[in-house]
């Protein structure tokens, strides 16, 4: 910590490290599962799946603005998807030109599978915290990835760019 910080700038400045830690030891968490593949997935590949998941077969550009990033940006999420055979790409039935994409069986199951050991890694992490404890950091964590959101999406506005990538609390 540097020491001519006020009080404020100081709590900020531990919140901001423990914060990076937590990105760090999230993603070397995530990477520790390699051996085990079926508990592991990419970070866009999972949210991808969950927006389908939860809104069923889109577009691409409607994808990408449900997800609030660009098209090409999806394109290149959705493309090994797509290859894996977790998302098909099927007519849509108001545009015969354009195609929906849309989650598959195998990316449904994918999916629940990598959810369920999330869900069993955060009881494992979580398995000493009170009841209490566990819904404050949820609800603490929530409301800091929403001002995250809510400050990309003002930045993105003044750029005339897409915010942040974000899913509201319904979806969760």
């Amino acid at each position: 910590m540097t020491p001519d910080l006020a009080p404020d700038d100081a709590l900020y400045d531990r919140m901001q490290h423990e914060v990076a830690l937590f990105a760090r030891r999230a993603e070397q968490t995530r990477l520790g599962a390699a051996g085990e593949l079926r508990y592991t997935m990419d970070r866009a590949a999972y949210l991808l799946l969950g927006r389908l998941e939860v809104d069923g077969p889109m577009g691409v550009k409607a994808l990408a603005q449900a997800m609030s990033i660009d098209s090409s940006t999806v394109t290149r999420q959705v493309t090994p998807l797509v290859e894996q055979g977790y998302v098909d790409r099927v007519p849509n039935p108001d545009d015969g030109r354009a195609v929906l994409l849309r989650l598959s069986e195998m990316g449904l199951d994918r999916l629940h599978q990598v959810r369920r050991a999330r869900i069993q890694l955060m009881a494992e992490m979580c398995d000493d915290w009170a009841a209490e404890d566990r819904e404050r950091f949820t609800e603490l964590l929530a409301r800091f990835n929403q001002a995250m959101v809510r400050r990309q999406a003002a930045r993105a506005g003044a750029e005339g760019q897409p915010a942040a990538e974000g899913r509201p609390a319904s979806e969760d």
